[in-house]
């Protein structure tokens, strides 16, 4: 299977009277996205804003990240979700680097929400305040959940994904700046090199808590709770085989972007035939009962050994009850002799004296932290706010708070506030690019 990603750099994005890209600039006519976005009665109220590195900007309730891309032969962006159903991972797409949608609620936030800042000492909690963003801010009569803790987002979500594949349409037929591809050979038809060295799987596990659809990740636009533990191609990731969903606390989330771009997978790609033999993507799911987490353990065991894997890369969408899928995952592995490093966030609590992960095991040897959910960020007033940011104190986001009798609100009254990294979004970068770093003291 080959994938062919042709790139073209944004420098700069404007509003015009045409959406075009030409010599790094990409130009945005707002009419005619808003009335392409508005085409879903569900959005009651859109407007569009540009925002870049630097600028003191603050965003809340951000709900989602999307890469700008195109399928040069058309078919759907994303296969199962906002267009029919197909394999991907193969042929063209184009996609605007150095930028994303941002989908931002006008008003009402929740548990799975977050905040970015674009500038200031805020800035450097986020992947996004690094990138040039357009900025989809929007309102829906889903008035059923508006003052749920836990939302679909769906209107907002699928307005992100489809605005995204659209703005993109402006650079289907141009000939990219530069192309990446992605192949690999069928794992039984390798070199004698490359079956010499290290085998590698990379296991993937998505978020799927939820038993309802709405809420989870999806795989070919079927809710991943419904999943059981398979073998992907890497290519299918990387092209749009997978979107996030509307839950878990932010900064442990995976956006549409990161998945898109997944890093670890990129590396493993790099040093694939040299230092090591990229078997696959094993996409798992986190659970609700120990009976599933048990399950999928074995599952993903089977298929690991199976293929002759020497080692495994398990990254984790999550933290809390999904921290038993990740332990159980990496000593299921271990037991039948693959070696494992495991990629999580943690939740050591404010003062960081609690227990990372809800349970431990001591084959767990290896493991790479991407931060603290809990850790406390306080953060001055931004010159510019767009959403709503009363909405980090008052809907339940999961990094916020109306009131406590120690710190006071999250939200003060001169627009400076205080939360939890929970809140920050997409923060903690599980899949290959956290900003953090471990120091000894």
């Amino acid at each position: 299977m080959k994938l062919e990603i042709g790139n073209f750099y944004v420098k700069s994005i404007e509003f015009s009277n045409e959406t075009s890209y030409e010599n790094g600039i990409l130009r945005l006519n707002k009419e005619e996205l808003l009335n392409f976005i508005k085409e879903d009665e569900r959005i009651t109220d859109a407007d569009l804003h540009i925002v870049n590195p630097g600028e003191m900007i603050r965003l809340c309730p951000v709900k989602e990240a999307i890469e700008p891309r195109v399928k040069v032969d058309n078919r759907a962006l994303f296969p199962g979700f906002t267009g029919d159903l197909e394999n991907c991972g193969h042929g063209k797409t184009h996609a605007l680097k150095d930028c994303s949608v941002l989908v931002v609620g006008k008003h009402w936030g929740g548990f799975q929400d977050g905040l970015i800042d674009m500038g200031g000492k805020g800035a450097k909690y986020t992947y996004f305040s690094k990138i040039k963003n357009i900025v989809l801010v929007a309102d829906t009569n889903e008035d059923f959940e508006k003052n749920e803790q836990q939302k679909k987002n769906d209107a907002l979500r699928v307005a992100g994904h489809k605005l995204a594949e659209y703005i993109a349409k402006c650079v289907q037929e141009l000939e990219p700046e530069e192309v990446e591809v992605y192949e690999l050979e069928g794992i039984t038809k390798r070199s004698e090199k490359v079956n010499g060295l290290p085998s590698v799987v990379f296991v993937m596990q998505l978020q799927s808590q939820m038993e309802e659809d709405g809420y989870n990740d999806l795989t070919y636009g079927w809710n991943t709770n419904h999943l059981v533990p398979t073998l992907m191609h890497p290519n299918e990731i990387l092209d749009g085989a997978v979107v996030s969903g509307s839950f878990m606390p932010c900064s442990s989330k995976w956006s549409t972007y990161d998945i898109q771009n997944a890093p670890v997978i990129k590396r493993l790609y790099k040093e694939h035939g040299t230092r090591l033999n990229f078997l696959g993507v094993i996409l798992s799911n986190l659970n609700v009962s120990l009976e599933q987490k048990e399950r999928s353990a074995i599952y993903v065991a089977q298929i690991a050994k199976t293929l002759g894997a020497d080692g495994a890369i398990v990254a984790e969408e999550g933290y809390g009850n999904p921290d038993a899928d990740f332990v159980g995952c990496i000593v299921a592995l271990e037991d039948v002799g693959v070696k494992v490093v495991g990629l999580t966030n943690e939740c050591t609590g404010r003062d960081g004296n609690s227990q990372p992960l809800v349970t431990l095991d001591e084959k767990l040897d290896a493991i790479v932290s991407c931060g603290n959910v809990s850790e406390l960020i306080d953060l001055p007033p931004m010159e510019k706010v767009i959403g709503e940011l009363e909405s980090l104190s008052r809907d339940g986001l999961s990094g916020g708070w109306s009131d406590d009798e120690i710190l006071g609100p999250s939200v003060r009254e001169d627009g400076s506030i205080i939360m939890e990294n929970n809140a920050m979004f997409c923060g903690d970068q599980v899949l290959g690019w956290s900003t953090k770093t471990m120091k000894e003291f």
